[in-house]
């Protein structure tokens, strides 16, 4: 590569793409998979109470059904990287699209309590495929000068979907006159619910279809002149689309294929840098957070709030969760991961321990006390508030950056397999618990909460502001 042609491809990193609000609507398209991501992992949230009554069921098997959708969650995220490299990210989103449309259609008109748990498996799946390859592509397609912006796209979309599916949970009960079995359409509303994400999923799909393929792909694959055609399209005319492609094509070159041998070493089998990747993960999720979007209406309910309202709350903290993470994104690179990490848990402590504390008053006549009452519903938005402005992002942001360069995949790897056997346990444990003593379940999430705090200022180092090649 001449010394001009160097220039050219380093000029890349600011240049401003011809036609801007094609680059964002390409983002955006592919942001979906993280719209049905956040849609399908909470929708069920509506219809807990009416699968236990339609299929008369004990917490235990409930929480089996609910909890099931993460082991095709695991599945799918584990094999969408390569699936990806194989066959293509365009058509890998295409195949996550029809899993999404058939697991709706499925759980929608289940026969038995085992084929819902089937589509439910077959959703999960999708979701860890968009849990992959939507950050991936976005990274491949974004000019370098947008690359952070279009980034959190995928965030952002993923908890637009909560919000989205817990509006329509409640209008749709609004519609049942309040009842989660009420007949619509020929169907009962907790089934309605399932099957609404039919329309996302079909125009995911149709939007798969609009948008280019990865011009790292292509070039993986030969096709020179697509590609090049394609950095065009995203990056401008400006540059050295010559050297842009030779520049990626060294890139791929130089990548070192991490396995699972290169994280071993240390006194417990892992580097310890591997287990702070771990560590974090399961705090995330031990803190209880996925109780708020998997469970809330039931657990509103349980404490004697009306249906309706129950399905109103739930969508009140869905906002909650997207204005706190506006926050996160706002304040991640100027305050740091660890400052906002520890603000976080603070807070997540305070409103963890004043629910366990509203909790632990007695019904009186099946209803929590006002007074306790309203602090719960508070502490509730208080915690979930707090997690999505410092947890919520920070983990996913330090994650991709805090591995050394040679063992970055597959540490990733490992650390999100840990994440999602951690919300495993703690979705398929919360029913059972809380039957047990609701008060102390909550407890037990303040406790990690509070711990999460001394495990960051000991094992947690700042990676705001440092290169990738820094990190070791």
């Amino acid at each position: 590569m001449t010394s001009t042609a160097q220039t050219r491809a380093t000029g890349a990193a600011q240049a401003q793409p011809d036609h801007l609000g094609h680059v964002i609507f390409i983002a955006a398209a592919a942001a979906m998979g993280g719209f049905l991501f956040g849609y399908d992992s909470s929708v069920i949230n509506g219809a807990v109470e009416a699968v236990r009554d339609r299929y008369d069921i004990g917490s235990a098997a409930l929480a089996q059904v609910i909890a099931i959708a993460l082991i095709g969650c695991a599945v799918g995220a584990a094999t969408a990287g390569r699936t990806a490299d194989r066959i293509g990210r365009i058509r890998c989103m295409q195949i996550a699209a029809v899993l999404f449309t058939v697991s709706a259609v499925g759980s929608a008109l289940p026969f038995t309590l085992y084929d819902l748990a089937f589509w439910r498996v077959v959703g999960g799946f999708a979701i860890g495929m968009a849990s992959v390859i939507g950050p991936a592509y976005i990274a491949e397609v974004a000019p370098p000068a947008y690359r952070g912006r279009l980034g959190s796209f995928q965030q952002a979309a993923i908890v637009v979907g909560i919000a989205v599916s817990q509006l329509v949970n409640w209008g749709i009960l609004n519609a049942a006159d309040g009842d989660q079995r009420g007949e619509l359409l020929g169907l009962e509303a907790w089934q309605l619910m399932l099957g609404v994400m039919v329309i996302p999923a079909v125009l995911y799909g149709l939007l798969s279809f609009a948008i280019p393929e990865s011009p790292r792909y292509l070039i993986s694959v030969g096709k020179r002149e697509r590609a090049r055609e394609i950095l065009a399209e995203v990056e401008g005319t400006e540059i050295d689309l010559d050297a842009r492609v030779t520049e990626i094509e060294t890139g791929m070159r130089r990548e070192e294929k991490s396995s699972f041998k290169d994280l071993l070493g240390g006194s417990f089998f892992f580097k310890p840098i591997v287990w702070v990747g771990i560590g974090l993960s399961v705090f995330q999720q031990f803190v209880g957070i996925n109780v708020a979007f998997y469970y809330s209406s039931t657990l509103w309910q349980s404490v004697g709030v009306d249906p309706t309202d129950s399905f109103f709350y739930s969508f009140t903290t869905s906002i909650i969760n997207i204005v706190g993470t506006v926050i996160a994104m706002i304040f991640v690179d100027r305050i740091g991961r660890r400052p906002l990490a520890i603000i976080g848990s603070v807070g997540m402590v305070i409103g963890l321990a004043l629910e366990a504390w509203a909790f632990s008053f007695d019904l009186v006549g099946g209803k929590l006390p006002e007074t306790q009452g309203w602090i719960a519903l508070i502490a509730a938005h208080v915690f979930v508030l707090f997690f999505a402005l410092s947890w919520g992002v920070v983990v996913w942001v330090m994650l991709g950056e805090m591995f050394p360069n040679r063992i970055r995949a597959a540490a990733l790897g490992v650390a999100a397999a840990a994440q999602w056997i951690a919300n495993w346990a703690i979705t398929a444990s919360f029913p059972s618990l809380a039957d047990w003593n609701l008060s102390v379940t909550y407890v037990i999430y303040t406790a990690f909460a509070a711990l999460s705090i001394p495990f960051v200022l000991k094992f947690v180092k700042e990676t705001k502001g440092k290169a990738l090649e820094e990190m070791g």
